[in-house]
This record gives C-alpha cells, sequence and structure tokens, in this order.
C-alpha cells in the first residue's frame, strides 16, 4: 500500500511540476507552484518526513508564492490612461496636460 502512495504522489508531483513549466501567465504560475508544494510536502509526509513536510509546506506552499504574487502585482505595468500616479492626472485636470 506504501509503495502505491509513493507512486501516487511521484505521479501527482510530476504532473504538477509539469504545469508550472508550461504556464506562461505569472500569477497562474504561482497558484500551480503553489499546488506543487502542496504535493512535495504529500510527498514528504509519505516518504516519513515529517519536519522536511512542514518545512515544505509553509516555504513551498505559502511564503514563494506569496512573493512571486506580491512581485507580479509590483511590477505589472499599467497602461498610460489607466493608472498613474496622480501628477499627470492633476495637471490634465488643472488644463496643463
Amino acid at each position: 500500500m506504501n509503495e502505491w502512495l509513493i507512486g501516487a504522489a511521484v505521479v501527482f508531483v510530476v504532473l504538477a511540476a509539469t504545469v508550472a513549466v508550461l504556464t506562461r501567465d505569472p500569477a497562474r504560475q504561482a497558484v500551480v507552484l503553489s499546488v506543487l508544494g502542496l504535493g512535495l510536502a504529500v510527498l514528504f509526509t509519505v516518504l516519513q518526513a515529517p519536519d522536511v513536510a512542514l518545512s515544505q509546506l509553509a516555504v513551498g506552499t505559502a511564503l514563494t508564492p506569496l512573493l512571486i504574487l506580491l512581485t507580479v502585482r509590483k511590477v505589472t505595468r499599467h497602461p498610460s490612461g489607466e493608472k498613474g500616479n496622480g501628477e499627470g492626472d492633476r495637471a490634465q485636470q488643472r488644463g496643463q496636460g
């Protein structure tokens, strides 16, 4: 029974890693990376390494995807008319733009 569980966890991790590599959108990639981290945590638990599983759960499932999502949000560029820093918008309202 244990071999089947290990095999299923390995197959899930391989599939999740493949989907993460093939995903083009960084936000979706972060979500898939979170699922991959969860799969790795399950695999480590099945392999009787609960300390590594807890570390993977904290870092790979929660922290890394969160940092990726925050970075994507920070570096996403908006079209010039959609969002500005406020200065150009105020100048346009006064007729100086």
